[in-house]
């Protein structure tokens, strides 16, 4: 079975926030204070070390310099450790004059970069979201099942389906089909994979 030290954990450092303004007015959403000298960014950072996970890439882009403080003063491991959090803040290059358009585009940018740490997986996270949760189960049940993709999901009620992306999986657990919040509820009732009547959808949590 592969190993977590062949996993790098990639977090993006999120967008505008413009929905947590005014605190997003002089930093990036990840960077927000929380629990006194915390802020947003290090709970996964704190989840990805509880799980074994010690290569960390942060991708960031807009209101970024408290975000960058932060990390460099906090996460230093010392010279007999392998492990290390780098920023990888986006850069206009030859091939692209663009910054990130998006998630996706985020990770598709920094590809070379993933490449060259030599990294054989990669999980994908956000960097604003609040919850525990132990990634090396995830990689575990990732590799038992031969996945190219794994989707971590929780589940949703009817009236919070149009806020997620809402999977439909298959028996085995194999992902057969993908809206992103869909309104319709004659949409919605194609994508039910739960018998539970209040929370009858699988939404996805972001994690990859």
């Amino acid at each position: 079975m592969p190993s977590l030290n062949d996993i790098l954990a990639v977090i993006l450092g999120g967008g505008r926030g413009a929905r947590l303004y005014p605190l997003t007015q002089m930093r990036s959403k990840p960077a927000v204070p929380i629990a006194g000298k915390y802020r947003l960014i290090d709970i996964p950072i704190s989840n990805c070390i509880n799980s074994e996970i010690y290569k960390i890439a942060i991708l960031t882009q807009f209101n970024s310099v408290s975000l960058h403080r932060h990390i460099t003063r906090t996460y230093n491991f010392d010279a007999f450790h392998s492990g290390w959090v780098q920023i990888w803040a986006a850069e206009q290059t030859i091939e692209s004059a663009d910054w990130y358009q998006g998630t996706a585009d985020a990770v598709r940018k920094q590809t070379l970069e993933i490449m060259s740490s030599g990294a054989k997986n990669v999980l994908i996270l956000a960097g604003d979201h609040l919850y525990r949760m132990n990634y090396k189960a995830m990689a575990e049940y990732h590799w038992a099942n031969n996945a190219d993709i794994t989707v971590a999901v929780q589940p949703v009620m009817t009236e919070e389906a149009s806020r997620f992306g809402i999977l439909k999986r298959e028996s085995e657990g194999r992902i057969s089909s993908f809206v992103e919040k869909p309104k319709d509820p004659e949409v919605q009732k194609k994508y039910v994979s739960r018998d539970d009547p209040k929370r009858p959808f699988l939404g996805s949590m972001g994690i990859y």
